[in-house]
C-alpha cells in the first residue's frame, strides 16, 4: 500500500516537474509556482489542518474514556473487598 502510493506520487512529480502555475492565496499571488509543490503542499496542509481539528475531540474521547476506567476500578475496589483476608506478611511490614 505504501510503495503503491510512493510510486503514485514520484510519477505525478515526474510527469508534472515542467508545469508551473499562478497560485492566488487571497491576500497575495505567487506566479510559476510548480504543480508538483502545490499538489504535496496541499497535501500538507490539509494534513495539518485535520490534527489540529482533531486534537480537542480526541482529548475528550480520552477523557471520558480515563473517566470511565476510573469509575470501574473504583467500583471493583469496593466490590472485591475480602473482611475475612489476612496479612500473609505482616512480619516484615513490622520491621519496616
Amino acid at each position: 500500500m505504501i510503495i503503491s502510493a510512493l510510486a503514485l506520487a514520484l510519477g505525478f512529480a515526474s510527469v508534472n516537474s515542467s508545469q508551473r502555475v499562478t497560485l492566488r492565496l487571497g491576500f497575495i499571488t505567487l506566479y510559476g509556482v510548480p504543480l508538483t509543490a502545490v499538489a504535496f503542499g496541499s497535501l500538507l496542509v490539509g494534513m495539518l489542518v485535520m490534527l489540529v481539528a482533531g486534537i480537542r475531540t480526541d482529548l475528550k474521547v480520552r477523557r471520558i474514556l480515563r473517566d470511565r476506567l476510573e469509575a470501574e476500578d473504583r467500583e471493583e475496589r469496593s466490590r472485591f473487598v475480602d473482611g475475612d483476608q489476612q496479612e500473609l506478611f505482616r512480619e516484615a511490614k513490622e520491621k519496616i
